[in-house]
């Protein structure tokens, strides 16, 4: 029986969800430091675990602003035909120490500085009279006699920022499952965090299958190609946080299963591409389809044969601490896409890459709208097909060609297009789904 597009997209979830525990395992788990020479090596990783703020932040009251800390009821009778003047006091710039504040006095503070003790409220330092500080000198003293004027009252608090604040001691700082990026970053090493614990990432044996692959650069024999599978889907599984294991297999089942053991044990997931139609040489079938693997067709298009499933495997690399009669073997997640580099980056976009981002802490899905179409589109009414587009200048949708081989089509693409079940054919003007990939 066929599955829907939606029904698919499930059943690569539920294969899927375990591995989201076997991340979050103490054997899963990483110390890294925040920040090191060169940068940070918990950028884009995964928070294993809450962190609580160990200090209140910011530590101490401060300036918002440049200008005069002074005490709100000092200026309460302050107006600009009766304006309320201030001697000077000490100067206090950022990482200065905290002083106090004088009885009936103001003090210039920079922005950034400890507000001192007994003030409660920052005045900018252009809505005083003089609108200027004083000329300090060498050491920063104020001449003797120096006084400010002040046309208005003030409200307590006012350009002040308060000790926690942003957060205060023992106070959530970041929860898990977050992403670490320069904020996050930014809030630990404020916080003077110096190492975190985070999720290792998910680990990707990818196989790409083809006597006619050759790496990009190599001569090409007549009906070679340049494969582009491996580049391409690399790239998409590391962008979704992955770390990825590349082997490329001749059309040989004994191929993709030594590849399999090989890395049977070591990787978190198995992805394929090729072989799984229907043709006489679907060696990924044929090797995976006897340990668990079950090979469909999906009503999509392009990427209609699918494979899904749990492959028991043995690995080849035995355990040292394995005994005598032991079964050894291991299930290991596999899910194989067509071979044809279009069906095989649709199918990531639509069945794998919202799960892998889900685990690395991103937005699993892609911007969505529903625009209209520039011009008539005709498909397949029994199939969800998935086509490549731009916008016009008016924003609308110009769609392309639907064949699965046009892969520079879709590189230039900036949405792919969504034409559902039971819609063989809409006119100019009618409006359909579209995911952006232009980010």
């Amino acid at each position: 029986m066929m599955r829907t597009f939606a029904e698919h997209q499930h059943a690569v979830r539920e294969l899927l969800a375990p591995l989201r525990a076997a991340l979050d395992a103490p054997t899963g788990l990483e110390q890294l430091a925040v920040q090191l020479p060169g940068g940070s090596p918990a950028l884009g990783r995964v928070l294993a675990v809450d962190v609580d703020s160990p200090a209140d932040l910011p530590p101490f009251a401060n300036s918002q602003m440049d200008g005069y800390a002074v005490r709100s009821a000092d200026l309460a009778a302050a107006r600009p035909e009766a304006p309320v003047a201030l001697p000077v006091g000490g100067t206090t710039a950022a990482g200065d120490p905290v002083r106090a504040l004088d009885p009936g006095t103001a003090a210039p503070v920079m922005t950034g500085a400890a507000v001192p003790v007994g003030a409660d409220a920052v005045v900018p330092v252009e809505a005083a009279d003089p609108p200027r500080f004083p000329d300090f000198g060498s050491d920063r003293a104020v001449p003797p006699g120096t006084v400010v004027g002040f046309t208005r009252p003030v409200d307590a608090g006012t350009f002040v920022r308060g000790a926690g604040t942003d957060v205060a001691r023992g106070h959530r700082l970041l929860p898990a499952g977050i992403r670490l990026g320069p904020a996050q970053l930014g809030a630990l090493s404020a916080a003077g965090i110096t190492h975190v614990t985070v999720r290792r990432p998910l680990s990707v044996l990818l196989i790409s299958t083809g006597h006619e692959l050759r790496p990009p650069g190599e001569p090409l024999e007549p009906g070679q190609i340049h494969d582009a599978n491996t580049a391409m889907l690399a790239a998409a599984l590391r962008e979704g946080g992955a770390t990825v294991r590349e082997v490329v297999t001749p059309d040989d089942a004994r191929s993709v299963m030594a590849a399999v053991e090989a890395s049977a044990g070591v990787v978190d997931l198995v992805v394929t591409t090729g072989g799984v139609s229907a043709g006489a040489f679907e060696v990924v079938r044929e090797a995976l389809a006897p340990l668990g693997v079950e090979f469909s067709k999906v009503a999509l298009q392009p990427g209609g044969p699918q494979g899904l499933g749990l492959a028991r495997v043995q690995p080849s690399q035995t355990p040292a601490t394995a005994s005598p009669g032991d079964d050894a073997s291991v299930a290991v997640p596999v899910v194989s896409f067509p071979g044809n580099p279009v069906s095989a980056l649709v199918s990531f976009e639509l069945f794998l890459r919202p799960v892998l981002r889900a685990f690395a802490g991103l937005a699993p899905d892609r911007p969505r709208a529903r625009l209209r179409l520039a011009h008539e589109v005709v498909s397949p009414l029994d199939k969800h097909q998935v086509r490549r587009g731009v916008l016009d200048g008016a924003g609308d949708v110009e769609v392309g060609a639907p064949s699965s081989h046009l892969l520079h089509a879709y590189a230039n693409a900036t949405v792919l297009v969504h034409l559902p079940v039971g819609v063989d054919r809409l006119p100019a003007g009618a409006h359909v789904d579209i995911w952006r990939i232009d980010d």
